[in-house]
């Protein structure tokens, strides 16, 4: 009503206006009623400028027409005259009004076409098929401003929805348009629903409440999710070959590794027993010689064995640890002498204050970890060099560090080098190994509820360090 209002104060303020000029023209008059009537249309409507066109049309007949004052026309040039006036407003107005709705209507489905576009881009951030139709309806509701939408695909029992509440939007409904295939707009209740569709073949269906979305971004909305499930599930299942792929090329690199380390020493205790029973003129010493090689190859093999015997049993959790409060120096002495031949070409510095607190430690456990470090201290590591174990307490943790003059080890491997059976790429061809020790020495760290980690600089060493909470229970 206010709009109507202010048409008619507008044509009011023109009358008055021209009424004080004398001699006006009432062409004059016309063209500028008629101006009005063109800005009306062009920022208020049709319906509006109409109004305004009859009601000048009035007063431009009452005012300006003779016999002024009436709205009796004297001379029938007038009367062509005010319907020409008449029809040239209402013709302009619909133009108008035309042009406005076209451009309305325009940058209505540019704004579609940008939501639509970064619709698709938020669907191809993710790559995993549960996470993807979990986020559709959210993505859905945040992109294009309705208050709410709910997702239905073939072969999955589950409707996702954007919030718990939007019931409104039946799982039945939307089987019923996936198996239609066929979109359904309810603008009275503003509901809309659309198939996902893959060409002719659907795969699922979408409801939206609130808003208003043309048919074309409905279904352009439905085929864009039908893509983006389709490759997300592709990606899936492309992802899933390649692990598998790479898990039989690791199975493959890991049972070479293993069979190795099992072989080498089989061999030479092979090797020395045949030659103990095939050759019986050897001397004292030789024979000697070959029983201590099957004696240490025999402790090897056992040693082999027990690894990947500790290996499975921390994997599956089924290690109970004997915890019991220890100085551990106890552990670091142990792991010294366990470790002398590994380590019998190094020199070893002790950092160890007299003072540190007691730890809640299985000692025997904590010792493995501890000459595993050492071991690889003494492998990698030029002989005469020094390693260093350093045990020092801040109070919460206790934290022992073994550091070598080995080669390093580079970014990369340092986020590997605790995973079972990996070894240096530089290194695994020539120190032996399986790979093995270093995960069960971070898992036995982790069943203490520690941590461990390594320090390294390619060309100066590595710093391989694990801490103890020192209050921890037993």
């Amino acid at each position: 009503m206010l709009r109507f209002v202010v048409c008619a104060a507008v044509v009011i303020a023109v009358v008055a206006a021209y009424r004080h000029v004398r001699a006006i023209n009432p062409t004059t008059v016309a063209l500028t009623l008629l101006v009005a009537v063109l800005i009306v249309s062009a920022g208020w409507g049709l319906r509006y400028a109409v109004f305004l066109a009859v009601f000048a049309t009035l007063a431009l007949n009452y005012y300006f027409l003779p016999p002024v004052g009436t709205f009796r026309i004297a001379d029938t040039q007038n009367w062509v005259a005010l319907l020409a006036f008449l029809a040239t407003a209402v013709v302009a107005s619909q133009l108008s009004e035309r042009a406005r709705s076209e451009a309305q209507h325009a940058t209505q489905r540019r704004r579609e076409i940008e939501r639509l576009y970064a619709f698709s881009q938020r669907l191809l951030t993710t790559e995993n098929v549960p996470e993807l139709l979990n986020s559709i309806p959210r993505y859905v509701v945040e992109s294009f401003g309705v208050t709410a939408a709910a997702l239905f695909v073939v072969g999955r029992e589950d409707v996702y929805r954007s919030s718990p509440g939007t019931r409104d939007l039946s799982g039945e409904q939307l089987r019923a348009i996936a198996a239609r295939g066929e979109p359904t707009m309810d603008r009275e209740h503003e509901l809309f629903f659309t198939p996902l569709r893959l060409g002719v073949r659907s795969v699922g269906a979408i409801g939206l409440s609130g808003g208003l979305l043309s048919r074309e971004t409905l279904e352009a909305l439905g085929t864009l999710i039908a893509i983006a499930i389709e490759r997300t599930a592709a990606l899936e299942k492309l992802g899933k070959a390649e692990a598998s792929r790479e898990g039989e090329k690791l199975r493959s690199a890991i049972l070479d590794s293993v069979t190795h380390e099992f072989r080498t020493p089989l061999t030479a205790i092979k090797a020395s027993a045949t030659s103990l029973l095939s050759d019986s003129n050897l001397d004292h010493a030789q024979r000697h010689e070959l029983i201590t090689v099957i004696n240490e190859e025999t402790d090897r093999l056992n040693h082999l064995v027990g690894e990947a015997a500790e290996m499975a049993q921390l994997d599956a959790n089924q290690v109970e640890l004997q915890r019991e409060p220890h100085d551990i120096r106890e552990a670091i002495d142990r792991a010294i002498e366990e470790a002398r031949q590994s380590i019998a070409n190094h020199t070893i510095e002790i950092d160890a204050a007299a003072d540190l607190p007691l730890v809640s430690i299985d000692l025997e456990r904590i010792k493995d970890v501890l000459r595993q470090l050492l071991e690889n201290a003494g492998k990698y590591s030029p002989a005469g060099s020094t390693i260093q174990i350093t045990a020092e307490a801040d109070g919460r943790f206790l934290t022992v560090s073994v550091a070598d003059r080995g080669p390093g080890i580079d970014d990369f491997e340092q986020s590997l080098i605790f995973d079972k059976f990996y070894r240096g790429k530089n290194e695994r061809y020539r120190v032996q190994g399986t790979g093995m020790g270093l995960a069960i020495a971070k898992a036995v760290v982790e069943a203490h509820s520690g941590t461990i980690r390594v320090t390294s600089q390619v060309g100066h060493g590595s710093v391989f360090s694990f801490t103890l909470p020192i209050n921890s229970p037993h």
